[in-house]
């Protein structure tokens, strides 16, 4: 009934092992999964066969779920932190600033050997990640701050439509740049390898330590800035570190994997929708629902079409748009919220 705790609510640490339990069965489905369709044989009797599965299907699986984690853990800080259920991943700028940031480095050194040179070396996963602690930066310096969460969402609004603005005319006087910039915006996991397991994993462990380690003050943030106050949280030294977090945690997913929509707005809903539970629980849970659904969203991006692939980005924005949809219609009726 509508104002009622849903029906089905589950505690934390059994849904905890459910989402584990289910990524593991999707990372051996994503092992499987290529471009032929299932191929079950994980024997190294064929070295061709063996190392497509365990240099370029595992760690592409992984990759993924351990970028859904990085958008998951950085959706639920955000709407913790502003206390917005629309929050998600690409606030404060941090997507704009990625777009910018690649197409900038494609319009500039893109264009001669020498720039090739450079652009190999730093990559246009550095470029978007450097992009993304741009756009934040940005958005913290024109709200003066961290004190006021209002006037950093409405900095976070301008500095993305301004850069959004400047990337649109750099790829219209670029259009070599297009197809490139296309795929970025779209998503792929296609390039996820070992190195980028090892680095998102350790940023995995660092964000999630650091918001674990603030999930008291954003227990307190639900009953206010005035009563978070009275009880001790100093809201703009938790501001400035959870946003740090969040962005690292952004920056780093979307340089490796580019702009995949509705997972890090998805996640905490689905987990809030699913168990009632502190912050701590809740940034724990959505971040493995994060992995879960970017993992499910990408063994679809292959399978579907097989041998050709569909962006994950578009496979992730109609389960996670649908999926929301579903939630408000049945909000909207009086059903289980």
């Amino acid at each position: 009934m509508s104002g009622k705790a849903p029906a089905r609510s589950w505690s934390a640490w059994p849904l905890l092992a459910g989402l584990l339990l289910a990524s593991g069965l999707a990372l051996a489905m994503g092992v499987a999964v290529g471009s032929t369709g299932f191929a079950l044989d994980w024997s190294a009797a064929d070295p061709m066969q063996a190392q497509i599965l365990w240099q370029i299907r595992l760690p592409r699986s992984a990759g993924a779920w351990l970028a859904g984690a990085l958008l998951g853990l950085a959706g639920a800080i955000t709407q913790g932190l502003f206390r917005n259920p629309l929050a998600d991943p690409y606030l404060l700028g941090s997507a704009a600033g990625a777009r910018l940031g690649v197409a900038l480095s494609l319009a500039v050194l893109g264009g001669t050997p020498m720039g090739m040179q450079w652009l190999e070396r730093l990559g246009l996963t550095g470029a978007a990640f450097l992009g993304t602690l741009a756009g934040v930066s940005l958005a913290l310096t024109m709200a003066k701050g961290v004190e006021h969460s209002l006037r950093l969402l409405l900095a976070g609004v301008v500095v993305g439509v301004v850069l959004g603005a400047i990337t649109d005319l750099i790829t219209l006087a670029q259009p070599d740049t297009l197809r490139t910039m296309q795929a970025f915006v779209l998503g792929t996991t296609s390039f996820l390898g070992w190195p980028s397991i090892v680095l998102m994993g350790g940023v995995l462990l660092l964000s999630l330590a650091v918001a674990l380690g603030a999930s008291e003050a954003l227990d307190a943030l639900t009953l206010g800035e005035a009563t978070a106050q009275s009880l001790g949280v100093r809201l703009g030294a938790v501001r400035l570190l959870l946003i740090c977090a969040f962005a690292l945690a952004t920056g780093t997913a979307v340089a490796q994997t580019g702009m995949i929509a509705f997972v890090g707005l998805v996640a905490p809903h689905l987990v809030r929708n699913l168990c009632r539970g502190s912050h701590r629980q809740l940034l724990l849970l959505s971040a493995c629902a994060g992995g879960l659904l970017l993992l499910a969203a990408d063994i679809l991006s292959r399978w579907l079409m097989a041998p050709q692939e569909l962006p994950v980005g578009v496979i992730t924005a109609i389960l996670g748009g649908g999926y929301l949809l579903r939630l408000m219609h049945k909000r909207r009726y009086g059903g289980r919220a």
